[in-house]
């Protein structure tokens, strides 16, 4: 079966060969996979290219997406890995669960959630999603399944959770919800006026609610520059404990010729949502999708970006020095004249993830979108990585698209401990791009010395 699997941002090339899940899960018990030829795909919502194998093949898991059972007492659910996490979400809610941790969409696969070692606006109670998985059944290149926790092929299990896919297929994994008194949420919205205010509130919020997230002007200069809202939430005492069917009454069914979200539109909606969502700044009653998934609602959205597509760059800096290193990013932003759509600003706590690559860590981290306009627009993103690394932070390998191996190394010193664990059979252009080249160079020096 061959289709373009695209990634989310759509600034990578597509993969070219697809399979489906049974003729690839076939494959692998065989023990006939050829080195580097497979990749699980889920619901294609990775930005960059974590979620492209270009010189061999996909595996397409969305077939696979049976809950296969859930404890209504502690709140265990397992499913198979092709399973959406709205598909849990309903599931789940009428019993008073959610899951622990959400990304920004609910149309992620339960294995991909696993993969990226997602994390969400909860990240100072919670940790990452990997923090909530009680084990996965992991099938690799060997031909054996194996059942994976911190007690069972605990090195695998640390591996496989935010290991981008590369230590296997996850066939199913149980993961543990936390009990709400309703999936809807109390939310407060606090407009601050610079970068000060806002990390003046943000270790509060984080101490006195479950969730917190800062919105950012990111075009706003002068005395406006770094003005945003910080948005706090609690699950609701009195809220709905059915799920919601997901309204994509809107919808961009076509790709527009040129990106939509040019700077003049840019200006005129970060005035138009500063003034709507500050406007109101009591304590509110807002429904779930509206508060972790605003963007699901408009099917396609990211068409809006253009033909060629959008890079999102989400770097993380310890708190040490991000009040330096943050407005030093949207100024670099503003300076190179590029707009971002989407600019997310969090607090990240110190609970750490039993993933080997996880990239949360303590600190701050911001989150830009770009419509990609070619070399300006990679000079920019460039420029966001020295900023990082030079701060003693890290870039997200799971949104990227293009950072360079130096970066990556330097994000992720302890890479080689999963291209130990990787199985033979499994790599992707990012891991090509990025971490082979680190191994490949590494080689090169030994050969020299000897």
């Amino acid at each position: 079966m061959t289709a373009a699997y695209n990634s989310f941002g759509r600034t990578t090339a597509p993969a070219r060969w697809a399979m489906p899940a049974a003729e690839g899960i076939a494959l692998l018990k065989s023990g006939a996979a050829n080195p580097g030829a497979l990749l699980a795909y889920g619901n294609g919502r990775s930005y960059g290219d974590s979620c492209q194998n270009e010189a061999g093949s996909l595996v397409d898991m969305r077939s696979t997406k049976r809950i296969l059972s859930f404890n209504a007492e502690t709140g265990v659910v397992e499913a198979e890995a092709g399973a959406l996490l709205s598909d849990i979400i309903a599931y789940a809610a009428p019993h008073g669960f959610f899951p622990a941790v959400v990304p920004g969409t609910q149309f992620v696969t339960l294995g991909g959630a696993i993969a990226n070692d997602v994390h969400g606006k909860n990240h100072h109670r919670r940790g990452t999603f990997g923090c909530h998985v009680e084990s996965f059944d992991l099938l690799r290149s060997d031909g054996k399944t194996y059942s994976c926790s911190e007690t069972s092929n605990a090195r695998l299990f640390w591996a496989t959770i935010g290991g981008m896919g590369l230590s296997g297929i996850i066939l199913s994994a149980s993961i543990r919800l936390m009990r709400v008194p309703s999936i809807d949420i109390s939310e407060q919205v606090t407009p601050f006026a610079n970068l000060t205010e806002y990390f003046n509130l943000a270790e509060e919020a984080d101490a006195a609610n479950e969730y917190a997230v800062a919105w950012i002007d990111q075009l706003a200069s002068g005395k406006g520059s770094g003005r945003g809202l910080l948005m706090t939430g609690n699950h609701a005492r009195h809220g709905a404990r059915v799920s919601a069917p997901v309204n994509s009454r809107l919808s961009v069914p076509f790709q527009p010729p040129l990106n939509m979200l040019n700077r003049p539109f840019l200006k005129a909606f970060n005035a138009a949502y500063r003034w709507r969502k500050g406007s109101n700044t009591a304590e509110h009653h807002v429904p779930y999708q509206g508060f972790f998934f605003p963007l699901d609602g408009v099917r396609d959205w990211n068409r809006l970006y253009g033909p060629r597509g959008l890079f999102q760059h989400q770097s993380v800096v310890p708190e040490a020095v991000a009040r330096e290193a943050i407005p030093a990013m949207l100024a670099a932003a503003r300076q190179a004249g590029q707009g971002s759509f989407l600019t997310v600003l969090k607090r990240f706590g110190s609970i750490r993830s039993p993933g080997i690559l996880s990239f949360p860590r303590p600190g701050y981290t911001l989150t830009l979108d770009f419509p990609n306009r070619g070399r300006s627009t990679l000079s920019l993103l460039q420029r966001l990585d020295e900023i990082t690394v030079d701060a003693g932070g890290a870039v997200n390998p799971y949104k990227d698209a293009r950072m360079g191996a130096d970066i990556f190394g330097a994000s992720f010193p302890e890479w080689q401990r999963l291209e130990v664990l990787r199985d033979p059979a499994f790599t992707s252009s990012f891991w090509e791009r990025t971490a082979r080249r680190l191994h490949a160079r590494q080689c090169g020096h030994v050969e020299a010395a000897e």
